[in-house]
């Protein structure tokens, strides 16, 4: 009687272990590039996000077009649907709007980090008015007492931030212009790398950004096309490296920019003996591009397609991901209620390079 006792209580206890946050498994997602069609497509991103059990979802930029009215905010003519032309100056006032009240709202209380891409950045919008229409997202209470353990000084909005959350450090970085990252940033990011190797409770570093580091496979359409961001986004690289490296802990590389998915991004001629497991999903409602002509097999890219990567984490820190596409009935189900037929079929046909 004792001995089965005995073994109750031990059962017992490797239950309850196994049921404690830090030993189960948990998800998030990303995604990024939602411009052009975001409206229709985004919809149905947070619909599965939401029913994966994502505890988050993490934008990599890209909301709205800006450099011309978005097919979402004004149908192309020729589906004939009789809309309403919009005035340059109405279309700039209203598409950050927009994005947050078709992009963000179905969301609901799920969190959602944002990052700035390059056409957050596009004339006449820039840096500082995202950081002012975008604070709410920027300065939650998780992202500002981060900011404040790092330095109790800092009281600024900044376009770059991390967080960490179960054992694992969260980094977006800023790059949506071609002078970052600047020195102000990379000294920032040396320091929040230096802790992390530091830190017996970090075990993993997942960092996101809207353009890929420099040596992707999406080298013509990445931090290479300036030779700052060239530059200083190697030596972000080599920084992450040597967390991976010297500092024991699993690195994921995230990343949008280029309208298609792929993963395996770093495994080139630039990186080859320092290859960091790497992904870029700009496929949350941009037009779509083709895919860079070297593409192999290995990187399993996917064009023409809209979707989310949804990633697993292990409880040990390491991370499997997964994409996500959509279909036109998941965009019709999320979205089709709010817009015609037509426009809702020419998103998933025709939004295309």
């Amino acid at each position: 009687m004792r001995r089965t006792s005995l073994l109750m209580l031990l059962c017992s206890c490797l239950l309850a272990a196994q049921n404690r946050p830090g030993r189960r498994s948990w998800k998030f997602a990303v995604s990024g590039d939602s411009r052009d069609c975001g409206d229709i497509v985004m919809p149905a991103i947070a619909e599965g996000v939401r029913k994966s059990g994502a505890v988050f979802y993490w934008h990599l930029g890209d909301f709205r077009a800006i450099y011309l009215v978005d097919e979402d905010m004004s149908p192309p003519v020729q589906l004939g649907l009789h809309n309403k032309p919009i005035e340059t100056l109405t279309y700039l006032k209203e598409a950050w709007p927009d994005f947050v009240a078709h992009q963000m709202v179905p969301f609901g209380s799920l969190p959602v980090y944002l990052l700035m891409g390059n056409h957050e950045a596009v004339a006449p919008m820039t840096r500082e008015a995202w950081l002012v229409q975008f604070a709410d997202w920027l300065e939650t209470p998780v992202l500002r007492a981060q900011r404040l353990k790092d330095d109790p000084l800092d009281h600024k909005l900044h376009a770059y931030y991390h967080w960490t959350e179960r054992n694992i450090d969260f980094i977006s970085l800023d790059n949506a212009t071609t002078d970052q990252f600047d020195p102000s940033q990379m000294k920032w990011l040396h320091g929040v790398l230096a802790r992390d190797e530091a830190s017996r409770e970090i075990r993993t570093i997942v960092v996101g950004m809207h353009e890929a580091l420099p040596g992707s496979r999406s080298s013509m359409h990445s931090m290479s096309a300036s030779p700052l961001g060239d530059t200083s986004g190697r030596e972000a690289y080599e920084a992450l490296w040597h967390a991976r490296d010297s500092g024991h802990k699993r690195v994921y590389i995230l990343a949008s920019h280029s309208h298609y998915y792929m993963d395996n991004v770093f495994d080139t001629a630039d990186w080859k003996d320092k290859v960091l497991p790497g992904w870029i999903v700009g496929t949350a409602g941009a037009r779509r591009d083709r895919l860079p002509p070297d593409t192999t097999p290995a990187q399993h890219a996917q064009s023409n397609v809209y979707g989310y990567m949804v990633a697993t984490v292990d409880p040990d820190g390491a991370l499997s991901f997964a994409f996500q596409d959509l279909s036109l009935a998941e965009l019709q189900r999320a979205s089709g209620a709010n817009y015609p037929e037509a426009l809702v079929g020419w998103c998933y046909e025709k939004n295309n390079q």
